[in-house]
């Protein structure tokens, strides 16, 4: 007989072990700790037939950019498809779509499968948060469309803690900071071990201004939260950014060098690179000095992860770590080479960085202005690229003369809003 999974859907397996395993093992997953990989284990010790722990194990590899783990593991859960269910079958061959990094297929082939089965957590997960198949679009107005596709499920999904955290993030990034603070706190009472969840919150905190309140509970949250658990660096740099939003520069340099900084962090090679530039440049915005040293080591990092131009947030911090290492070569491959949809912005973030890190305030204003209305498109979140704001204040402000115009309530830290110009 089989057996349902902790969402009420059905499964193929007729294990009780097998299943309970596997829950654990999504779980984990959706709340962005370790111990996936052992939990997947025992599913198949229990089913060595069980399909849809291989698709959970390749959704972990690949939210810790190991691509090659992943796609080895989604060719065992396809090799099974043959046997499934309905519901599984659908589960297994939308994922496939999403590890392939076929992003239109991906998304049909998801709304296809939510149509008939919309409590299906982990197949709607890689169309959330700021990183997803809406966030990495690269298109105007990315934010809301992922707004009005999760208010789709709300009937469906509203009383499951995962879907209320990742409305929370949504409504968060359209500015509804009230529906997004209700959300996340009936999610976090949830589930308050979910690192996911913890980051949602450090955002609604971040957009309300409510950094000191942030770091009262993120701090001693994040000693609890395991080294490897794929959220530790960016969790980390939520520390670093309200701390400097503070203006508390000893706390967020004692936050970003012990697990931000490269060589120190744990995390997926996406948020060390962009985590470590951000925070480097908005410190410099700041008042503080200019770490060459530190550049230099973050520049050769992004080479050596980040070789070829491909996910254009990801470009945009590598284009930061050249310009202000003096990479010329390496930003002019990123520059050159910038693909996709957002390549236009990826090409002018270059140009604003280099110009920048040379002293031309000019040009950084002429670069910038232009993007500013739309930088969403750009990927990440608001917290994210409050930097693109930030750094085109600071030049107009040199450049003494430039009629900036504050795109939405928060835009710079105090620290830095009270500098002299």
């Amino acid at each position: 007989m089989s057996l349902d999974d902790a969402r009420g859907l059905p499964l193929s397996t007729s294990s009780a072990a097998a299943r309970n395993a596997y829950d654990d093992a999504v779980e984990r997953n959706l709340c962005a700790l370790p111990g996936v990989e052992a939990a997947v284990a025992r599913a198949l010790e229990a089913d060595p037939d069980f399909a849809l722990p291989h698709v959970v194990l390749a959704r972990t590899h690949q939210a810790h950019a190991r691509g090659a783990d992943a796609r080895a593991a989604i060719a065992r859960a396809v090799a099974l498809a043959d046997r499934l269910n309905e519901r599984e079958r659908g589960h297994v061959l939308a994922i496939e779509r999403v590890i392939a990094g076929d992003a239109a297929g991906a998304l049909a082939a998801i709304r296809a499968h939510l149509a008939r089965f919309p409590r299906d957590a982990l197949v709607m997960a890689p169309c959330v948060g700021v990183f997803g198949l809406f966030g990495f679009s690269g298109l105007a107005g990315r934010d809301h469309a992922l707004d009005a596709f999760l208010e789709g499920y709300e009937d469906a999904c509203g009383d499951d803690w995962w879907f209320q955290s990742a409305r929370a993030f949504a409504s968060c990034e359209i500015g509804r900071l009230d529906a997004a603070r209700t959300n996340i706190e009936r999610a976090f009472a949830a589930r308050p071990h979910n690192a996911n969840g913890a980051h949602i919150r450090a955002h609604v905190d971040y957009e309300s201004g409510e950094d000191a309140a942030c770091l009262a509970w993120l701090v001693p949250w994040c000693r609890d939260y395991p080294r490897a658990g794929v959220m530790h660096c960016h969790l980390h740099w939520h520390v670093a950014l309200s701390a400097l939003e503070l203006g508390d520069t000893a706390a967020a340099w004692g936050a970003f060098d012990a697990q931000v900084r490269v060589g120190a962090a744990w995390g997926p090679p996406l948020n060390v690179l962009t985590d470590g530039a951000s925070f480097l440049l908005r410190a410099e915005l700041c008042g503080g000095s200019r770490s060459h040293e530190r550049w230099h080591t973050l520049s050769a990092y992004a080479r050596e992860h980040f070789p070829n131009p491909g996910v254009a947030f990801v470009d945009a911090h590598a284009a930061l770590a050249h310009a202000m290492a003096g990479d010329t070569a390496s930003l002019a491959v990123v520059r050159d080479g910038a693909r996709g949809p957002a390549a236009d912005m990826v090409a002018a973030l270059a140009q604003a960085f280099d110009a920048f890190a040379s002293g031309d305030d000019g040009a950084v204003v002429r670069h910038l202005t232009p993007l500013m209305a739309t930088h969403e498109r750009i990927g990440g979140s608001r917290a994210q690229r409050d930097l693109i704001e930030q750094l085109l204040l600071v030049s107009q402000r040199r450049n003494a003369g430039g009629a900036w115009v504050r795109q939405r309530g928060r835009a710079l830290p105090p620290a830095l809003s009270t500098r002299p110009t």
